[in-house]
This record gives C-alpha cells, sequence and structure tokens, in this order.
C-alpha cells in the first residue's frame, strides 16, 4: 500500500503562519483610550439630613431591606401586590427583554474576536439527455474546509465587546430603574388607596352625626325652638358630605384601576377591599452621598453610557490603521464518494490580506472627533444625572423633617377643632348659640380630620420618594471593581 503524502511541506506552514503569530502578538495594541469614571466631587454628607429625631446617617442595610424596602411598611397585602408587580408588570418585562437582548449583543460581538469556520459540500450527477455515443452520466462530489480570521490587532473587535457590555450593564441599570419605578408607583398607589379608605371611614362617621345633627334640629324647628333656616344648614352639611363620599369613592377606584394595572391585570379582574391603614412611617437611612453613584441605577446606566462613548473613541481610532485577515483551507473534488477525502484529491491553501485606506478626504478624523464629543456629552449628561439625584435626596429629606413637624401640629389642630365642634354643638342644644356656628365648628373639625390623615399620607409618600431617590437599596457590583477592571472599561 502507498503510503500518504503529505499535504503541506514540513517548513512551509511555520513560514506562512508567521503572520498570524505575529498578528496574536500584536493584538494587546489597542489604541483606545483606557476609561476612568468621571470625576464628582461629592459632599460628605448631605445637607438636609438631620441629626436627630432618628434621623442619622447609617450603612445602606442597617434599616432597609435590600430589595424588599416595600416591607418596611408593615403590610402583608402591600408585600403580595409587590411581587405581582415585579412579575407581571409589562414596562418590567420590557426591560427585562431588553436587557436579554443587551446580553445577547455583547455575544455577538465577542464572538467576532474568534475565527470562523465554514465547511461546504457538495455532490452533482450530469448527463446527456440523448446521447449518441452512449456515453453515460457522471458523478461529481467535492468538500472544503475554510476558516477566516481577522486578529484584533489595533482592539477595535475589543473595544466593540467592551461598549456592548457596558450597554449590557446600562440594560441592567434600566431594569433596575423599571423595578424601582414600578414598585414606588404601586407602593404609593396603594397607600394612597388606604388612606382613601381612612377618610370614607372619617366621613361616614361625619355622616353619622350630621344626621344626628340634623334630626336633633329637625325636632327643634318642630318644637317652635329653631328656625328653619338651621334645619336648611344642616340637611347642606349633611348632603356636602354625602357628595364628598361619592367623590372619594371614586377617586379610590381610580387608585385600584392603576394597582391593577401595574400588576399586569384589567382593572375588571381585579379589586382590593377595604381594610385598616397603617400609617407607617419606616426610618430611611441616608448613608453617605458617596454611596449614592453606586445605588442609583439612573446615575448607573449614565455612568455605563461614558464607557460605551469611550469605546467609541478608539474604534474610531482603529480605522487609521490597516485590516489584517487570515484564511486557510482545504478542499477535495472527485467522481467518487470513497475518494473524496484521498490526500491526493485535496488542495490545501493560506492566505494573508491587509486593507489600508490611503485617502478618505479626512472622514476619519471628523469620526474620531465625533466621538470624542460624544464622550463629552455622555460625561456632561452622566454630572447632570449626579447632579439631580442628589436634588431629588435633599428634596426628600427637607420633605420628611417638614412633614414631621406638619403631623405633629395638624394632630393638635384636629382635637383642638373636635373638642370645638362638641362644645358648639352642646351650646346649641342649651340655645347658647346660632346653628351657623355649630356648621362652621364641624365643617372645622372635619377638615382637621381629614388634613392629619393626608398629612400622615405624604409622610410614608416622602418615604418612597427617599428610597427611590436613595436607589432603593440596590447597588452597581460593577462599579466596586477598580477603572479598567472590566472588558467595558478596557
Amino acid at each position: 500500500m502507498t503510503p500518504a503524502r503529505r499535504l503541506i511541506p514540513p517548513r512551509r506552514p511555520l513560514l506562512l503562519a508567521a503572520p498570524a503569530l505575529a498578528a496574536v502578538l500584536l493584538a494587546g495594541c489597542a489604541v483606545g483610550p483606557r476609561y476612568e469614571r468621571p470625576a464628582f466631587d461629592a459632599p460628605t454628607a448631605f445637607k438636609e439630613a438631620p441629626a436627630a429625631d432618628g434621623w442619622v446617617p447609617a450603612q445602606p442595610g442597617d434599616a432597609l431591606d435590600r430589595g424588599e424596602w416595600w416591607k418596611r411598611f408593615g403590610d402583608p397585602q402591600l408585600d403580595e401586590l409587590a411581587a405581582r408587580v415585579q412579575v407581571s408588570n409589562q414596562n418590567i418585562a420590557a426591560a427585562v427583554a431588553a436587557y436579554t437582548q443587551a446580553q445577547a449583543l455583547v455575544r455577538e460581538q465577542r464572538a467576532a474576536l474568534f475565527p470562523t469556520v465554514t465547511l461546504d459540500g457538495s455532490g452533482r450527477r450530469s448527463g446527456a439527455v440523448r446521447s449518441s455515443s452512449g456515453s453515460p452520466p457522471s458523478n461529481s462530489f467535492s468538500a472544503s474546509l475554510g476558516a477566516d480570521w481577522s486578529p484584533d490587532v489595533w482592539g477595535r473587535l475589543r473595544q466593540a465587546a467592551g461598549s456592548a457590555q457596558a450597554g449590557a450593564q446600562a440594560s441592567e441599570a434600566d431594569l433596575a430603574s423599571a423595578r424601582l419605578s414600578a414598585v414606588g408607583e404601586l407602593v404609593v398607589n396603594y397607600l394612597s388607596l388606604r388612606e382613601a379608605d381612612a377618610e370614607l371611614r372619617l366621613l361616614e362617621e361625619t355622616i353619622e352625626g350630621y344626621e344626628r345633627a340634623l334630626t336633633i334640629t329637625r325636632n327643634r324647628y318642630e318644637a317652635g325652638i329653631a328656625a328653619q333656616t338651621d334645619v336648611l344648614q344642616a340637611q347642606t352639611q349633611l348632603v356636602n358630605a354625602q357628595a364628598e363620599r361619592v367623590a372619594l369613592r371614586r377617586t379610590r377606584a381610580a387608585y385600584e384601576h392603576a394597582i391593577a394595572v401595574l400588576a399586569g391585570q384589567a382593572p375588571a379582574q381585579f379589586s382590593i377591599a377595604p381594610a385598616a391603614w397603617k400609617p407607617t412611617v419606616p426610618a430611611v437611612p441616608t448613608g453617605v452621598p458617596s454611596l449614592l453613584l453606586q445605588r442609583r441605577p439612573d446615575i448607573a446606566a449614565a455612568e455605563r453610557a461614558v464607557a460605551q462613548a469611550n469605546a467609541q473613541i478608539g474604534i474610531a481610532r482603529a480605522a487609521y490603521f490597516p485590516n489584517i485577515g487570515l484564511s486557510a483551507s482545504i478542499s477535495s473534488s472527485t467522481s467518487r464518494v470513497r475518494d473524496l477525502f484521498d490526500a491526493s484529491n485535496m488542495l490545501w491553501a493560506l492566505g494573508l490580506s491587509v486593507a489600508q485606506t490611503v485617502f478618505d478626504a479626512g472622514a476619519i478624523g471628523a469620526s474620531v472627533d465625533a466621538a470624542r464629543a460624544g464622550h463629552e456629552a455622555s460625561v456632561a449628561r452622566y454630572r447632570q444625572t449626579v447632579l439631580t439625584a442628589f436634588q431629588n435626596v435633599e428634596d426628600q429629606l427637607t420633605a420628611t423633617a417638614a412633614l414631621a413637624e406638619q403631623e405633629g401640629l395638624r394632630r393638635t389642630a384636629s382635637q383642638a377643632a373636635d373638642r370645638t365642634e362638641q362644645q358648639m354643638l352642646n351650646r346649641y342644644r342649651a340655645g347658647q348659640v346660632n346653628y351657623t356656628d355649630v356648621v362652621s365648628a364641624q365643617a372645622s373639625a372635619l377638615s382637621s380630620r381629614r388634613s392629619l390623615v393626608q398629612v400622615q399620607l405624604a409622610r410614608q409618600a416622602a418615604a418612597v420618594g427617599l428610597i427611590q431617590a436613595l436607589g432603593g437599596g440596590w447597588e452597581a457590583e460593577w462599579l466596586r471593581e477598580p477603572a479598567g477592571g472590566t472588558a467595558a472599561q478596557e
């Protein structure tokens, strides 16, 4: 048996592989600028964070359950709704899909760093339709295996992969923002619904009192003690309260519909039974301002946009340098399948290609300048996002402190109005005052009660706003790494 011949002479492959080896050695010659996170001079403490009444700087996990901050309000039904929103909310579902898409783009960009291998095969049988010579049909079979690789000599492909990685991380932050926004909106709507329940109970009790007052006034009128205007005033007071009850029921229904949509359900298929309201205001640790750069998902997304823009500079610069391509193939062609892999029928080929732009009238330079300008714009947007975040925290801290003080004042006013109402009613029964004074005292008492309930809701909403302004306990893990530590930062 004749031994199979060598397909490639022993020394020629080493000579032909030299360009590939050189390309590998040059693969570290990235031309893009090294990424550094934009500097920001964060204050050492929040201006509006008082050092009293329990509002002191603390670590993020001291009093805030990371990832489940809504449990601080102590309402099991709210906890159940929050879990449903994170699964069924369509905005969150869209953010999840966008994050998955961004991760797929990362894998696609990274795949460009590796060679592409193709395998082709074909078979053909041909012959004349009518052959006068009587020659039989002929067969033709072929197979080829090829590989193409563009070595990333100047780092363009790595910059593209890093840009895609930064985009995926920005999508992760956007997903966290979508969750924080959806759950925050749910919590505020749910607390507003429960506050509406509390106001409805107040109105029910007030309406019962107005009905008793109307009965007393009507009896006094029938006895000739009171004027008919007293009866009319009592009726007006009662009907106005009933009208407010109807309006408040409409408001409650609107909150219920909003919660249904947040939970991914049609309002017709969703309802929340009235229940007692817990005006719990959780203590929210603010931490130090520098932690805000990690805990705010919108800040993290803006920072990743800067990393993407930085990578685009490197991609644009790489166009100054030649594109190098390597190729290799082995193929065979024969009339019989069994001879297809015979060494005598095989052909091999190795190739090297280099392409360099000689003249483009400054197009590459313009592209680099545009990438640099885009980077500067993303840095400015990042810093503006940080400034806005600090403003949000300071605003919510101010609101928290002011509403806490306001609640105490509203409670005192409500207690005084309740006593005034009762005294005026007793004096009217004794014939010492006109019914107009009773109506005025009743209206003031109802207004004070409702104002107290509303300020309690405002305190809860401010706590939710502060939690959202602080990032809701979420943290960007990649921001803990030193600059240049990730693929997106190289």
